[in-house]
């Protein structure tokens, strides 16, 4: 029977919606204890020289307006063609240099790419998180969205606007002063009173811009909320996606594409009315930044006018303004210009920080909830000690307070549906470690584990039977001979291709493997998940005939059914329901528990 369980997200889970500096402290500390460090660092230097030279020859290039335009308004040929030519050097060299700037971009994003992904497979991936992420509710559901997807996303738009921006300070400060110096030749007349106000086109600039800005801020802020809503949704749909492809022939067999097709348009819905919230939400952004951008064709003329009316700047001195004015404003519009873009980097770094901090919580996660130690064995055996599994729906113990299995004896563990079975298996393997007691344990690479779904990994079906260790420890024979012992010969010439094992193997065909994988490796102790159960009856005899004769010296503790096989197993014990044990409840620093999907685990 199916089971709702009720888990806890701890207080760093939660999106820190409103703090910024936590979320770019994360890229900073990724950065820092990232291996691509110094890689980053000398593209950053690259970067920061390209650039610079880059505003350097913009501000020659804007110079270089004056006399060009002076000498087309004197119809002096040679002086033009000796312009031209100093335009070509110009261009030239801001060619090489935009080149060299698109390549160390890229570098630059790719090196990025490699450092965050590798720092959160660090943290995902460190002993026992990956799987407790999977009951803190929403933010487990998807983590390879956000290693995937968000990681390369974040990154790519920061390259693109820490550059742009980067690049926009430079050429505010180094045009800056071309347009204050230009602006103090210019007078104004009022009532026959000439007056002149210190570098007035570049107040006219600040003023230009930052209403844009403030503007575009104001009508684009509720786009950093609707872009992460709508990655969220856009995982929900993918995992459905990738789900109905996982188990199509189960779905093909009921004819249950029809259902299968409703629910994924009801993602896609999801997805799409969000889509429709952005789409307003950029229209009304679009209204401000397209307004803003038209009227900056005859903005600068319109500043600059006043001064070449009344003689005081040339044709090529009104151009040089011009041109001064239009990369000042463009430098202070770069807010508006990407408020769109920074509004999708925000929502982009609140995934992918949110992200990381639950991963961090999981260390925390059930502080409060007493736990099972959990310690290695000075002698060859298992040693279980009031034993008790800690849930979010209560609490289950063992019917003996006191459990010792000695090398080659079988155990039979049985409880009734909802009797957490699978997390006592989880607790005995390290997984779950909510509850209370004491399991001595042998030395882990003396143990294997046989779970209710065989895990087999792509790749050569002889490095799957290995696993986890690498295919040179075992003689070769030895995959053809316990791939035979288990009803499985046909697949010893098949051992050396390479494919997607899960897919090709039917269910029986996955579990002999794995009872295989065991022949193969002859643990000293088994620990079995309901493994056994899922076997047919001819399946069964075979394992049970293995374990009387080549494995007769390992110690094997099933969870399972009632016993069947009469006569194999040597003792028998039983899960039972404890209301006064102790109940999984939250961390000290949770603030609200958060229903987890369905799982069948313990049917």
């Amino acid at each position: 029977m199916d089971e709702i369980r009720t888990t806890f997200v701890p207080a760093e889970a939660e999106p820190p919606r409103e703090r910024l500096a936590p979320q770019v402290a994360m890229m900073v500390r990724a950065f820092l204890a990232s291996p691509q460090r110094n890689a980053l660092v000398v593209l950053g230097i690259g970067l920061w020289a390209v650039v610079g030279a880059t505003a350097f020859g913009q501000v020659e290039l804007n110079a270089w307006n004056q006399p060009f335009y002076d000498a087309l308004s004197r119809k002096d040929l040679s002086a033009f063609l000796y312009q031209l030519w100093i335009f070509a050097m110009i261009a030239g060299g801001l060619l090489v240099l935009n080149v060299a700037q698109a390549w160390l971009n890229q570098m630059t994003k790719l090196k990025l790419r490699h450092g965050l992904t590798d720092h959160l497979l660090d943290e995902w991936l460190a002993p026992r998180r990956a799987f407790r992420l999977t009951t803190a509710g929403e933010i487990g559901v998807n983590p390879d969205q956000r290693i995937h997807e968000d990681a390369r996303h974040l990154v790519e738009l920061s390259t693109d606007l820490g550059i742009g921006l980067f690049q926009a300070s430079l050429l505010l400060l180094s045009f800056i002063g071309v347009l204050w110096f230009l602006s103090n030749g210019v007078t104004f007349v009022v009532l026959d009173h000439k007056f002149a106000v210190p570098g007035y086109m570049v107040w006219c600039a600040l003023l230009y811009a930052g209403t844009a800005s403030w503007f575009s801020w104001r009508v684009g802020r509720p786009l950093i909320r609707l872009n992460a809503e709508r990655y969220g949704r856009e995982a929900e749909l993918r995992f459905g996606l990738v789900r109905v492809n996982d188990r199509i022939d189960v779905i093909s067999l009921y004819a249950g594409e029809a259902d299968e097709k409703e629910r994924l348009l009801k993602d896609l819905d999801q997805v799409l009315a969000i889509m429709r919230r952005l789409v307003t939400g950029v229209t009304r952004l679009t209204w401000v930044t397209a307004g803003y951008g038209w009227f900056t064709i005859v903005a600068p003329i319109v500043v600059a006018a006043p001064g070449y009316f009344a003689g005081d700047l040339s044709l090529g001195g009104l151009m040089m303004a011009v041109g001064a004015f239009i990369q000042v404003q463009q430098a202070l519009r770069w807010f508006v210009d990407n408020f769109s873009t920074i509004a999708d980097w925000r929502a982009t770094l609140l995934r992918v920080s949110s992200f990381r901090l639950a991963l961090v919580g999981m260390d925390k996660l059930g502080d409060e909830t007493s736990r099972i130690e959990v310690v290695e064995a000075k002698d060859d055996r298992i040693t279980l000690d009031d034993l008790a599994i800690a849930t979010a729906s209560g609490c289950t113990r063992l019917s003996e307070a006191h459990v010792l299995v000695e090398p080659g004896d079988r155990v039979l563990i049985i409880g009734s549906p909802g009797a957490a079975k699978t997390d006592l298996f989880r607790a005995i393997a390290g997984l779950w470690p909510w509850g209370c007691g004491r399991i001595s344990m042998p030395v882990s690479n003396g143990v294997m584990f046989v779970t209710q779904r065989p895990y087999i990994p792509p790749g050569a079906l002889r490095e799957a039977l290995a696993y986890p260790f690498p295919a040179s420890r075992f003689a070769r024979d030895d995959f053809a001979k316990a791939l035979g012992r288990l009803g499985l010969p046909y697949l010893s010439r098949d051992l050396d291709r390479v494919a997607r094992w899960s897919k090709e193997l039917s269910g029986d065909e996955q579990q002999k493997f794995a009872f295989a994988r065991l022949l193969l490796h002859k643990p000293r102790w088994v620990l079995i998940d309901e493994a056994i159960d899922a076997l047919n009856d001819d399946s069964r005899e075979i394992v049970f005939d293995v374990f009387n004769a080549e494995l007769a010296d390992t110690a094997i503790l099933n969870i399972g059914r009632a016993d069947t096989e009469r006569g194999f197993y040597s003792r028998v014990l039983h899960l039972l329901k404890d209301p006064e044990g102790p109940r999984l409840a939250p961390c000290a620093c949770a603030g609200r528990a958060v229903p987890a999907t369905r799982e069948t685990a313990d049917a």
